[in-house]
């Protein structure tokens, strides 16, 4: 399916946000996405090698310079869908524009810019996702981005709530709920925060309530770093705990706050956080982990949950952009 879009973002920004020019100088009081490395700077060449992206063989300023809203999720198919799901919200099936997929020529991620939105997948797990959020961060700062929303929208299961419910990540936190992120570097274990963004995360809240029959919560996101034993399923070739520990297991998590598991959030919130990203996870619950194990829904049921998270993010960027009543 080829993807018609815009790459500038001028007929959709207010008009106090077209006069922008490349010029990082002039952004005065403006919020830039932060690389922590000091040895970028004296690189003459970044490869994005899994973006199948460059700073000598692209001019990223130019193409993605205009990005305000980023969202990432799992699936590409998704990543896609919701791709094309922009293009319509934002009025823009009609320009005569084309666009692929920008990461086509590596089978790692799949990456497309709809005006001021840029959607990319990052595949399942902590290592998938952190591979592609340095090359993201690195692409929006060599693009002199600034003023970036960042949102993983996926799905996820739930600890005590109805399937179908959208959970809004307060806080995402490891499998002992702790608010934190243990990345090995060298010999080292460094730990840090998984705070995410609380006024963006109420902001999206408020959103949900304009949406019918749109069950919203906000409340801790549990990260593992698997789907069956890691999450406590009784279904996987392994399982070497009884169905009564993994339910007290589920049932201190819910008393901690935690309201959905996934395998993404925890590292997710804390490079965005290092790199001044306004971020925020969004997941849908396919099922309520204290009842079951498998997702069992019918398939029209599952694509509707599926798309939760996708409708409440539009509305979200159209409240911003000043779109919300022009789309439907």
């Amino acid at each position: 399916v080829t993807i018609h879009t815009v790459q500038s973002m001028a007929s959709i920004l207010p008009a106090s946000n077209k006069s922008m020019t490349s010029d990082r100088n002039t952004y005065v009081g403006k919020r830039f996405v932060h690389v922590k490395n000091p040895y970028l700077d004296s690189m003459d060449e970044d490869i994005l090698y899994h973006l199948d992206l460059g700073t000598k063989t692209h001019n990223l300023p130019a193409m993605f310079g205009d990005v305000k809203f980023v969202c990432v999720g799992g699936s590409p198919n998704r990543m896609k869908a919701f791709a094309l799901f922009m293009r319509k919200e934002l009025g823009l099936e009609e320009s005569g524009e084309h666009i692929k997929d920008i990461c086509a020529g590596t089978d790692r991620y799949c990456m497309y810019k709809i005006g001021p939105v840029l959607s990319i997948s990052h595949g399942m797990g902590i290592p998938s996702i952190s591979i592609m959020l340095h090359e993201l961060i690195k692409l929006l700062h060599h693009a002199q981005c600034c003023d970036v929303t960042i949102i993983r929208i996926g799905t996820s299961g739930g600890i005590g709530i109805t399937p179908g419910s959208v959970v809004i990540t307060d806080t995402a936190v490891d499998s002992f709920f702790k608010p934190r992120f243990e990345q090995v570097i060298l010999d080292n274990i460094v730990t840090r925060s998984t705070e995410l963004d609380k006024e963006l995360a109420e902001e999206l809240f408020n959103c949900s309530k304009g949406i019918p029959n749109f069950p919203t919560l906000i409340g801790h996101t549990m990260c593992t770093y698997d789907f069956y034993e890691g999450q406590g399923r009784l279904d996987g070739a392994l399982c070497s705990f009884s169905r009564e520990k993994k339910v007290d297991y589920l049932k201190r998590a819910y008393k901690a706050g935690v309201r959905n598991i996934e395998m993404e959030s925890t590292v997710f919130a804390a490079m965005c956080r290092l790199c001044g990203l306004k971020a925020a996870v969004v997941c849908v619950t396919l099922l309520d982990r204290l009842e079951c194990d498998q997702i069992n829904l019918p398939h029209d049921v599952l694509v509707d949950y599926q798309q939760r998270p996708q409708l409440l993010i539009s509305n979200f960027i159209k409240r911003r952009l000043g779109l919300h009543d022009q789309t439907s």
